[in-house]
């Protein structure tokens, strides 16, 4: 289905996902994905007063909360212009769950973090083409139904189809394997509605009421799994990379 255009509000809580250039790899292991998360976080402010680029000049690095804690220091107001609800970083693209706060927030977003993990992209693995296949893609979300089991596609059956590619076809052969997959995969928002991590990217807003618990949440997703809910493919049909 094609993406349609959108005009980004205030309010509204958009799919936003994006794939590599060719579908080539956009992560090349967990340096890769960790600096993606720094640029996230400081992308996601109006004015950080600093980069992740900045950053990398000082010795040792920085972790997420080191950052936070350099801000604050700093006296800089973080002011987010989305909410990230929740994210999954997969080989070749990437998932995000966001509602927009400030007025063109998802533009300006998307925009900062885009060039700045392509510019260190091409820098460290020495790749002077497009990292990534055009402008990201975007789809409003219309209700708590499709946020529920938009969750449970991005935190959960995509990191699922690392162990069984076909699953959407075929159902899942081996859920205990597919669930431990899951279960250590440190790379999707699941670790935060488990209650495992509080990251500093990551603010479940109305997700956090529909699942109120991490065993509610839990239950639901290994439900989905284990066919004792058939996944609504069609509530979220157009909302999704395939």
């Amino acid at each position: 289905m094609p993406i349609r255009k959108l005009k980004f509000t205030p309010g509204g809580f958009y799919h936003i996902f994006n794939r590599g250039n060719g579908r080539r790899d956009i992560f090349l292991n967990d340096k890769d994905r960790y600096r993606f998360l720094q640029a996230m976080y400081l992308s996601n402010s109006k004015d950080a007063g600093f980069t992740v680029a900045d950053l990398e000049k000082i010795k040792g690095g920085y972790s997420l909360d080191k950052i936070k804690d350099l801000l604050d220091k700093k006296n800089v107001f973080y002011n987010p212009l989305v909410r990230v609800c929740t994210d999954c970083l997969m080989p070749n693209h990437f998932h995000f769950l966001v509602e927009e706060i400030e007025e063109g927030g998802v533009s300006y977003f998307m925009q900062k973090l885009g060039n700045s993990y392509a510019r260190y992209f091409s820098i460290r693995h020495n790749y002077p083409g497009s990292l990534f296949q055009g402008r990201f893609k975007a789809v409003e979300v219309d209700s708590d139904d499709q946020l529920k089991y938009l969750l449970i596609y991005i935190n959960v059956l995509n990191p699922a189809q690392l162990i069984e590619p076909e699953l959407k076809e075929k159902g899942i052969q081996d859920i205990e394997k597919v669930w431990n997959k899951i279960e250590s995969y440190s790379w999707s928002g699941h670790q935060e509605f488990m209650d495992r991590r509080n990251s500093v990217i990551i603010d479940k807003g109305l997700l956090g009421k529909i699942f109120s618990n991490s065993q509610e949440y839990s239950t639901f997703a290994k439900s989905i799994l284990e066919g004792k809910q058939t996944f609504k493919w069609r509530a979220i049909e157009g909302l999704v990379l395939e």
